[in-house]
């Protein structure tokens, strides 16, 4: 049940951060803001699909 996720950068689209999540107890995407090494700053960072 649970699935591997990534976390990309909305400001440069880099995938920085990957996590794991249940979908059946959270099935809305995750955000957060944390800091992207590419940018220099803490942006904005949502759930996307690992291929």
């Amino acid at each position: 049940m649970r699935e591997l996720i990534a976390f990309s950068c909305e400001v440069c689209k880099c995938k920085n951060y990957t996590s794991d999540k249940n979908k059946k107890n959270t099935p809305s995407k995750l955000q957060f803001r944390k800091h992207c090494p590419r940018c220099g700053k803490h942006t904005l960072h949502k759930e996307t699909h690992i291929k």
